[in-house]
């Protein structure tokens, strides 16, 4: 399968790349606790037939780093849901001095993902080490949930990580020009925004799935980019 040309190339990528070392946790914030994770994890399961797998819904970064242990991997839509850059941060691929955005799946249209389907042996520790990667403060911004997913086998129910509207991270749907502004600057120690939006639109072009509003986005951060001064590179 031959993947289109994206504007956002690894050169721009590495333009905006810095090395930084990690700050730590900001003070006056929350943290969930070993107690809390297994408390969700036994929420989630509660309501999942036991000894059966389950399906996880990728749509964003577990789709090219997904770290779970998955027996099957296919296609999906799940209606009602985005993919949107709508919660800040200041840490992972940004800083407090240069904040940046990252992206949940928001309430509203349809989003195209890969669902993996994760083994019944292994599941509570899988979703521990999943809910650890995906929220750390309290409340959450990624809440996890079961949702329905559609595929061409049939629907599905599956976790997806879905945006907290009530976290005070987040800002809603942002104009795409002030997302990519965000996107173009930020970096982190775990990388840049561009560098996260690369590798997200990338993999789903690889994966058959083209996200008209994140190409979108991709041609403006790489506008952005290309704009810098060179000092600020």
């Amino acid at each position: 399968m031959r993947v289109r040309q994206m504007a956002l190339t690894p050169d721009l990528v590495a333009r905006v790349h810095r090395s930084l070392e990690d700050p730590g946790p900001e003070p006056g914030l929350v943290y969930h606790t070993a107690e809390d994770y297994d408390a969700v994890v036994a929420r989630m399961l509660a309501t999942h037939p036991p000894r059966q797998d389950a399906w996880l819904f990728a749509y964003g970064s577990l789709i090219w780093k997904p770290e779970v242990e998955h027996v099957e991997a296919r296609r999906g839509t799940a209606h009602g849901w985005h993919r949107s850059f709508c919660f800040r941060i200041t840490r992972w691929r940004a800083t407090r001095e240069q904040p940046g955005l990252m992206m949940a799946m928001d309430r509203g249209g349809q989003c195209r993902g890969i669902l993996y389907r994760l083994p019944a042996h292994s599941l509570p520790e899988q979703l521990g080490r999943l809910f650890r990667r995906e929220f750390t403060v309290k409340p959450a911004n990624s809440m996890p949930r079961w949702i329905n997913v559609s595929t061409e086998s049939g629907p599905v129910t599956a976790i997806a990580f879905v945006m907290n509207r009530q976290a005070p991270a987040y800002v809603g749907r942002l104009a795409p020009e002030d997302v990519a502004d965000m996107l173009a600057r930020a970096c982190g120690h775990w990388g840049s925004g561009a560098e996260y939006l690369h590798n997200t639109v990338m993999h789903l072009e690889e994966n058959c799935i083209h996200d008209r509003n994140l190409w979108r986005l991709q041609k403006l951060v790489a506008a952005r980019i290309a704009d810098l001064p060179t000092a600020s590179a």
